[in-house]
């Protein structure tokens, strides 16, 4: 049996609240000070221990914050409908608070999509950014769907079937959905604000909401720093297509395909994504 212990067990970090701006920020940090910072975005109802298998290799080489997003985790969880600013405006304050003027950064689904954003819009702030099965340019009614149901679902009632069927979802092989991942994100929507967060979190699956956040194609060419886009054979949110399309408008744009894994490649396919993402991110 894997668990979160497990992954961390061999890695120096620490783990702790900040905070950034109007918002307490939880992180998970390993690396040394004075290195340069690169910053881990979860996605949607996720958070940090969503790169609990990647801290270590990336702790070599960054001062590595893994956070979670306000409305998620153990963050603040604003009583709004959260949009793509709202997240933008809590990594622009993390950023301020831990004195980086200039950062990578990597996100994962809501992740890869606030990472873009923030890119296009702070050129003078980032250095490289991993887009890892991001989100915000498609708009699948039937993914939306899916996702919304699942979510809160288990929001309404975080019992373990359905906090597993939720975090199946993001698993090409639902074995890896420990009882330990299960517990760790169960104990997470039995906060007791988790419902009202939840239905925060969801704006984004609302049509009319995701439609004013999403990334155009112009966008996307308006990103001017270096991207690595990296999709999964069985990513349950779109095809390898939207990645390459995606790699493609981005001016210094590439794509890398990891096999056999669906949301979480960097969780599930461990060593590959960190084979590619740290390539990437070191300019090798």
């Amino acid at each position: 049996m894997t668990s979160v212990w497990a992954d961390l067990n061999q890695v120096e970090f620490s783990q702790g609240f900040l905070q950034a701006g109007p918002y307490r920020t939880r992180y998970l940090r390993a690396g040394t000070p004075g290195k340069p910072v690169l910053l881990l975005l979860h996605g949607v109802t996720g958070h940090a221990e969503a790169y609990v298998r990647n801290l270590r290799a990336h702790g070599e080489h960054f001062d590595t914050w893994a956070i979670d997003l306000i409305g998620h985790g153990y963050s603040a969880k604003p009583a709004h409908p959260l949009e793509i600013p709202h997240y933008l405006d809590q990594v622009r304050a993390f950023l301020d608070t831990i004195g980086a003027e200039k950062a990578y950064l990597s996100g994962e689904s809501l992740g890869g999509w606030v990472t873009a954003r923030f890119a296009q819009l702070n050129p003078d702030r980032v250095e490289r950014i991993a887009l890892n099965t991001m989100g915000g340019t498609m708009a699948n009614p039937v993914v939306m769907e899916r996702l919304y149901t699942l979510s809160t679902q288990a929001a309404e009632d975080p019992s373990w079937a359905r906090v597993r069927a939720r975090l199946e979802w993001l698993m090409a092989d639902p074995a890896l959905v420990t009882d330990d991942l299960v517990r760790t994100r169960q104990m997470i929507f039995q906060q007791p604000d988790w419902k009202m967060a939840c239905e925060m979190n969801m704006a984004l699956q609302q049509p009319d909401v995701r439609r004013r956040n999403m990334l155009s194609d112009d966008d996307l060419r308006a990103i001017s720093c270096p991207a690595l886009v990296i999709w999964t054979t069985k990513d349950p949110s779109g095809p390898v297509d939207e990645g390459r399309r995606i790699a493609g408008l981005i001016p210094d744009g590439r794509l890398a395909v990891i096999e056999n894994a669906g949301h979480w490649p960097q969780y599930e396919q461990t060593a590959e994504f960190d084979r590619v993402h740290l390539d990437f991110l070191l300019g090798r």
